[in-house]
Order: structure tokens, then sequence, then C-alpha cells
């Protein structure tokens, strides 16, 4: 029962910061554009929770971002309280995650390789209508 508890929770409190990056005003955060709450891992009593942080702009930017998510992790655990109607919020660990410059990373390589691949299918594609 604990693990499907700290499951819910866990996406329930990444979709709040996901939500609430937008009103945060500190500039390293800056809006949070370009950045993405990957996951959150709720401890099973509910008493801790690590937020992994990534950017789009690559993993320098996460790092600085999760500057600016600790110094406002006193407005966010509030706004979880209220929202979850918690009364212990989890502490809140911010750490910065490199998964979205990875994945570009591997996006990139897959369009080099893929339109090798539709050269080719479009080639058999003229040849069979030559036929």
């Amino acid at each position: 029962m604990a693990g499907y508890r700290s499951g819910r929770m866990s996406e329930d409190i990444r979709r709040i910061i996901s939500g609430k990056m937008r009103d945060l005003k500190d500039p390293r955060i800056h809006g949070g554009d370009m950045l993405t709450i990957v996951r959150c891992d709720v401890a099973g009593d509910g008493s801790f929770c690590k937020v992994y942080v990534s950017s789009f702009e690559g993993y320098e930017k996460a790092k600085e971002a999760v500057k600016g998510f600790e110094s406002a992790t006193g407005f966010l655990k509030r706004e979880i309280s209220n929202v979850l109607k918690l009364k212990k919020c989890p502490e809140l660990k911010f750490i910065a995650d490199n998964s979205i410059e990875h994945s570009a990373k591997i996006n990139k390589l897959l369009k080099e390789v893929l339109p090798e691949e539709e050269e080719l299918s479009e080639e058999s594609d003229e040849d069979e209508t030559e036929e």
C-alpha cells in the first residue's frame, strides 16, 4: 500500500512543481521555459522527496536551476501542502539530471541515420512504379 501512495504522491508533486515553475521569479529558473521536472521519488514514509530537474539548454543550466529551486523550497513546500492537504510536507531535494540532453543527442544521431533509410525507400518506390 505504501508503494501505491508514494507513487501517486510523486506524480502529484511533479505536477505541482511543474505548474509553479512559471510563478517563480528567480532568474536561475527563468520561468521554467527550458526546464523539465523529469521525475520525483517520494520515500515510503512520505518524509523525503528527490526531484530530478533537467534542462534543454544542457546540464550546467540544470545545475544552476537546482540552486534556484533550493532557494524556493519554502514556497514550493507550502504550495504542495496546500494542494495535497498534507500535515507534513516531504523535504525536497533537487537533483540536476542530464536525461534531456542525452535524449537530444540520441535524437540527433537517429536523424542522421534516418535520411539514408528514407533515400533507400524512395529509390525502391521509384523502381516499383517503373515496372
